[in-house]
């Protein structure tokens, strides 16, 4: 690394019992102590999608992430998800980069971006952007632990990569109104997004894109109202997840405001019964999943 999270502090990127690091950088200069957990959230997020996506995150959180038949289609509706938060941004997909996505993404000022192989006419267009680092994985490293330390121990739990909570099939609808086949394909791609947004973690969602991501409050009603104030008019219609229950219906009301209609998320408040009561007073959908996916 060039230094830690800032100028002033050293640090230094080792591999578990000395194995060969999981990615290679093919262009640009030294990854950074930042730049690489950016990469971290940004590559995993983005291969968490069975479509082609691309996942732009800034800071730990994803500022736009989408999916579409194609890599450049995905990158021009992640990047209208927060376009100004996209600036100095890490940018991951899950397909071979190419021409087109490469094109795509010339006008922006981008510090990583990270794919699992290249074409040599993107790769040859990326590569005049000197200050670009481009880099590729070198293998899937076994990494079934996530290990963080704290002052005098580690800690440590398994990866939140579980899948059965992923699948609409498995939850339960909790309003009246039923869902609408694109709102479930919707709710499942929030859901899917809303396990790589920091806690308190509300995800705004339409056409399988991120229009709204409100992350990191300590208020899950700030995070709605986050998200509502990125997705502006996007909002109307959209669906909405939070990564774990909503404790009082103002949640629920404040999305409401905004034009959501149709929300995921864990259930098993005390207050469901208050929530739920809102949701169908507001005509909403709303569906519960069962488990919790915060992120710190």
């Amino acid at each position: 690394n060039r230094y830690g999270e800032n100028p002033h502090q050293q640090g230094g990127l080792y591999s578990y019992g000395g194995a060969e690091m999981p990615f290679e950088v093919l262009h640009g200069k030294e990854m950074s102590y930042n730049n690489w957990l950016d990469l971290d959230g940004s590559w995993l997020s983005a291969q968490d999608f069975p479509k082609p996506t691309v996942a732009i995150i800034k800071h730990g959180n994803p500022c736009g992430l989408a999916s579409a038949d194609t890599l450049a289609g995905a990158y021009v509706k992640a990047l209208a998800s927060d376009p100004v938060s996209a600036f100095g941004s890490i940018v991951s997909v899950n397909r071979t980069l190419d021409l087109a996505m490469a094109q795509a993404m010339s006008d922006l000022f981008v510090e990583v971006v990270a794919a699992p192989g290249y074409d040599d006419d993107a790769l040859e267009l990326l590569m005049r952007k000197k200050n670009l680092r481009i880099v590729r994985p070198t293998h899937v490293p076994l990494r079934p632990l996530s290990l963080r330390s704290i002052y005098g121990g580690v800690l440590v739990q398994e990866l939140d990569r579980s899948q059965a909570d992923m699948d609409p099939a498995g939850w339960t609808i909790a309003s009246a109104r039923q869902p609408s086949a694109d709102q479930l394909a919707d709710l499942a791609f929030a859901w899917r997004v809303a396990r790589w947004v920091k806690s308190n973690a509300i995800v705004y969602v339409k056409d399988e894109a991120t229009v709204g991501v409100g992350a990191g409050q300590m208020s899950r009603v700030d995070s709605v109202m986050l998200a509502g104030h990125k997705a502006g008019d996007q909002a109307r219609g959209a669906v909405m997840a939070s990564d774990a229950f909503f404790p009082f219906p103002d949640g629920i009301e404040a999305a409401a405001k905004h034009g959501i209609a149709a929300v995921v998320q864990p259930g098993g408040s005390i207050r469901d019964d208050l929530v739920v009561e809102a949701v169908d007073k507001l005509g909403l959908v709303m569906v519960l999943t069962g488990t919790r996916h915060f992120r710190h």
